[in-house]
């Protein structure tokens, strides 16, 4: 697991020793990345349930300004502390230990990020949850979008009242999944 472009381009990361993180490989990672293109430039992150915090430490190497961790797992923490201090990024961001849905929960009401990565541990539909309590909750900045990363099995529909779905990727075993408000995809008539 590496940075694959930027300020940091190269630099190989800390894996989160032991199960219950889903690490993306740099294959689906610069298929994110590449999505995104520039405008990763001066954005914002959250990455929920951060692991090895690979994707924000990415989104930083390539020039997002601000990318806020969370994690509840001390070993993560640690693992995120780990390598930001190895890519030299940790003026940029801010690591939290604590339960994810939790933080959202309690979020203040002018928080506000332009990328909310989620990739929670597999087959506990934690992802549906999050993705519910985003929808409740609105932690988008204005054209912000929010990315799942889940098994293709253990995806189904979830009722959303302000998200939409906008695009998936499907590499191997893994799916990408993007929501945007939905005012932001509607067309508008005239």
């Amino acid at each position: 697991m590496r940075v694959i472009s930027g300020s940091a381009k190269g630099r190989h990361l800390s894996s989160v020793p032991g199960t219950g993180t889903r690490p993306i490989t740099d294959r689906v990672k610069e298929s994110l990345f590449n999505i995104l293109g520039s405008d990763v430039v001066d954005s914002t992150w959250l990455d929920l349930f951060g692991g090895t915090g690979s994707v924000g430490i990415e989104a930083l190497s390539r020039g997002a300004t601000h990318v806020l961790f969370i994690d509840k797992a001390r070993v993560a923490v640690q693992t995120i502390h780990k390598n930001l201090e190895l890519t030299g990024l940790e003026d940029r961001a801010r690591v939290l230990r604590a339960d994810a849905f939790t933080y959202v929960q309690g979020a203040a009401a002018d928080e506000a990020y332009d990328y909310v990565y989620v990739a929670p541990p597999q087959y506990k539909d934690m992802w549906a949850e999050m993705l519910a309590m985003l929808d409740e909750k609105p932690l988008l900045a204005e054209q912000g979008l929010i990315m799942v990363q889940i098994y293709p099995k253990e995806y189904h529909d979830i009722p959303l009242k302000r998200l939409a779905l906008v695009d998936e990727r499907r590499y191997g075993d893994t799916v990408l999944y993007f929501y945007e408000e939905k005012s932001a995809v509607e067309p508008v008539e005239d």
